[in-house]
């Protein structure tokens, strides 16, 4: 039957669409010890999810996040603090580790986040790549995650550029994840930007077999009330279709009524990586809420 010729969709069928229990996914973004602008990148991501209408939740593991209150560890939900109707944060520094099994995974520390946020659809998990390895590993073997494509974050900075190199490594040993993104803080036309970009990507081949899908520049001197670029929104909606999508039941999410354009609320100001400080960017308070 041609595609003119199918029955049209009965009435109900758009409000079926539109409140329908979203489909979480959630993106492994590796944490770079080395990495001075690791909290802005996060911050641009957020901003590309508002603009896709996903209802996102920054979960920050990194080495040098602020602790988790000690409530995390008993309810996750009621340690999530909202930001607006797009974006929540969760300070997530030691909370994988205390889901681990005997075999070493702490896969149900994804489960719990699922359970914990019912409303996002996106999880933007920042962590160091031990951790994503306990945490996604099972999934990958098991062929539960066969399109997953860790996030990597960088700058030009040459150390940056060995932790994003080992941080592969450890990844594909360990979970047998070999393909990868790229997100690089860089100057707008910056001629060093390429150089790292292919300089991991030829490593990652050479040494690991593995794929660097896609890399892209972001201006770290950008006015963090810019939107995010339109090619930063295109990256981001295809690595959400590759992104792992935890086996929660349909009566566990929920989906808030839509409430017409999305606001761009800022992301709290999340702990830098190890590094040279970033250049003072005005900020408004809400920002800083968080990681007091």
């Amino acid at each position: 039957m041609s595609a003119s010729a199918r029955m049209p969709e009965d009435q109900a069928a758009g409000l079926r669409r539109r409140f329908a229990a979203p489909t979480l996914r959630i993106l492994p973004v590796i944490a770079n010890p080395a990495l001075a602008w690791g909290g802005l990148l996060l911050e641009r991501l957020a901003g590309a999810a508002a603009l896709l209408d996903r209802r996102t939740l920054v979960v920050d593991a990194g080495l040098h996040a602020r602790e988790p209150g000690e409530l995390a560890r008993f309810d996750l939900a009621e340690a999530i603090e909202p930001l607006d109707r797009h974006l929540a944060y969760l300070a997530a520094r030691g909370l994988p580790q205390q889901h681990v099994d005997a075999g070493g995974s702490t896969e149900a520390f994804l489960d719990a986040l699922a359970e914990a946020a019912p409303e996002a659809e996106l999880i933007l998990l920042h962590a160091p790549a031990a951790d994503l390895a306990r945490l996604f590993g099972r999934a990958v073997r098991d062929g539960r995650a066969p399109l997953l494509r860790p996030l990597v974050l960088c700058d030009e900075s040459g150390a940056a550029l060995t932790e994003a190199y080992a941080a592969l490594k450890l990844l594909a040993l360990r979970a047998g994840l070999r393909t990868h993104e790229l997100l690089l803080a860089a100057a707008p036309g910056s001629r060093l930007a390429p150089r790292i970009a292919a300089s991991l990507a030829r490593c990652a081949d050479g040494f690991l077999g593995g794929v660097q899908q896609h890399w892209m520049g972001i201006d770290p001197a950008e006015p963090p009330e810019q939107p995010p670029a339109p090619a930063l929104v295109q990256r981001l909606e295809a690595l959400m279709a590759c992104a792992y999508a935890p086996p929660v039941g349909e009566a566990t999410r929920r989906r808030a009524e839509p409430q017409g354009r999305p606001v761009l609320a800022p992301l709290p100001a999340l702990a830098r990586e190890a590094g040279p400080p970033p250049a003072p960017r005005a900020a408004p308070a809400a920002r800083h809420h968080a990681m007091r």
